[in-house]
C-alpha cells in the first residue's frame, strides 16, 4: 500500500435499511482512516439529508491522504435500480447489494484497499429476488476462493462458528472432522496473525445438552468432536473441550481460553450480544485481505428516522485499522 492514511472501504449494505446513515456518521467520526464508500451517491446523499448532516463525494482516485475532512467520503460509485425508500425492502435493488460486495471484495483482493469494512445487508430480500445468498461471510468465501470462519468479537469475548447460517435440523449432519479441522485450522492462525496472540487456547463446545453427557444426550462428541481434538492436540493445538455450552461462558471458564468455537449460529452468539450488541463486530477470518463488519442487522423499522446508533460500525472500523496495523507489523 502507498504511504498514507490506511484506506477503508465501506459497503452500506441494504439501502432501505440503516446502513447508508451509519456510513454517513462514520463519516463525521475522528477516524484515522481514508474512507471510500462503495455506493450510489444519490443514497449517500439522501442519507445524510435526512440527518441534517453535511457530506461530501468525491471519486476516488486512489491516491494517498494524509488527512481526511470529517464529513468526506471518496467514492467508488455503484448505482441503484430503484430509488430507495427508508423501511421498506424492494428486491429490485439486491442485484445492487450484490454488486457492491463484489466490486469491493475484487478491490481489496487486488490490495487497492487495506481493509473491507460491511454494513448490513437483507438475506431474505436478496433471495427473494432470485439471488441464492447465505450471507457476507459466504459471498466473500466463494469470491475469493477461500477457507473462512466468521469471528464475532466484543466485550472481550470472541466467539467463532463452525457453521453459520444453517437451520438447526441441518446442523448435526453438517458436524463433520473434516469441517472442525478447517475452522480450528483458520481459527489458530487467525488468532496468531490478526489478534497477536502466539499461542492460542481455543475452547470447543459440544453440540448436544451437557456435552452429550457421555453419549447418554448424544455421539457426536464421542464420536465426531473429541477424537478430531485429540489429534489435533497431537499437532500441537492447545484446545478445551468438548464443553456444555451453558458452562462455557462463565468468569471462571473465560480465563482458561482466548476464544471459542461454537457448533451452530444461535449456540453462542446469544451470550455475546447481550453484552456487546452495540459495539460487536464481525471478523472474517481466512480472507486475503482483513474484512469487519457491523454485529446487527438493517434495523428496517427506525430506517430514516435517524436514530441508528453507529457504535458497531464504528467499532469494525476501529478494528479493521487494528487488525491491519498488526498484520503490517508482522509482514
Amino acid at each position: 500500500m502507498p504511504a498514507g492514511l490506511p484506506r477503508l472501504l465501506l459497503t452500506p449494505g441494504e439501502p432501505a435499511g440503516v446502513g447508508p446513515e451509519l456510513l454517513v456518521r462514520l463519516a463525521h467520526y475522528p477516524l484515522a482512516a481514508d474512507l471510500v464508500a462503495c455506493a450510489d451517491p444519490d443514497l449517500l446523499r439522501r442519507a445524510a439529508q435526512r440527518l441534517g448532516f453535511d457530506l461530501e463525494l468525491v471519486t476516488d482516485d486512489g491516491r494517498p491522504i494524509a488527512r481526511r475532512e470529517s464529513g468526506r467520503l471518496r467514492l467508488l460509485p455503484v448505482h441503484l435500480a430503484h430509488p430507495e425508500t427508508p423501511g421498506r425492502l424492494d428486491p429490485r435493488n439486491a442485484g445492487y447489494v450484490l454488486e457492491t460486495l463484489a466490486r469491493a471484495s475484487d478491490a481489496c483482493a487486488r490490495g487497492d484497499h487495506a481493509a473491507l469494512v460491511t454494513g448490513p445487508v437483507h438475506k431474505a430480500v436478496i433471495n427473494d429476488a432470485g439471488f441464492a445468498f447465505t450471507g457476507h461471510t459466504e459471498f466473500f468465501a466463494a469470491r475469493t476462493a477461500s477457507d473462512v470462519l466468521m469471528l464475532l468479537v466484543g466485550s472481550r469475548l470472541r466467539v467463532a462458528l463452525a457453521t453459520t447460517h444453517l437451520p438447526l435440523a441441518a446442523v448435526p449432519a453438517a458436524i463433520t472432522p473434516e469441517r472442525l479441522r478447517r475452522a480450528l485450522s483458520v481459527l489458530h492462525a487467525g488468532l496468531r496473525q490478526d489478534f497477536g496472540i502466539a499461542q492460542p487456547r481455543i475452547a470447543v463446545l459440544g453440540l448436544n445438552p451437557h456435552a452429550g453427557e457421555n453419549g447418554h444426550l448424544g455421539r457426536e462428541e464421542l464420536e465426531v468432536i473429541a477424537p478430531l481434538l485429540d489429534a489435533l492436540r497431537g499437532q500441537g493445538m492447545h484446545l478445551l473441550g468438548p464443553l456444555p455450552a451453558d458452562t462455557a461462558f462463565t468468569p471462571d471458564a473465560r480465563a482458561r481460553y482466548d476464544a471459542v468455537l461454537a457448533m451452530y449460529h444461535d449456540q453462542a452468539l446469544p451470550v455475546l450480544k447481550s453484552e456487546a450488541f452495540d459495539t460487536g463486530v464481525n471478523v472474517t477470518l481466512g480472507l486475503p485481505y482483513v474484512r469487519t463488519s457491523v454485529d446487527h442487522g438493517t434495523a428496517l423499522d427506525i430506517a430514516g428516522l435517524g436514530r441508528a446508533d453507529a457504535s458497531s460500525l464504528i467499532a469494525a472500523a476501529d478494528m479493521a485499522l487494528d487488525l491491519v496495523a498488526r498484520r503490517a507489523t508482522r509482514a
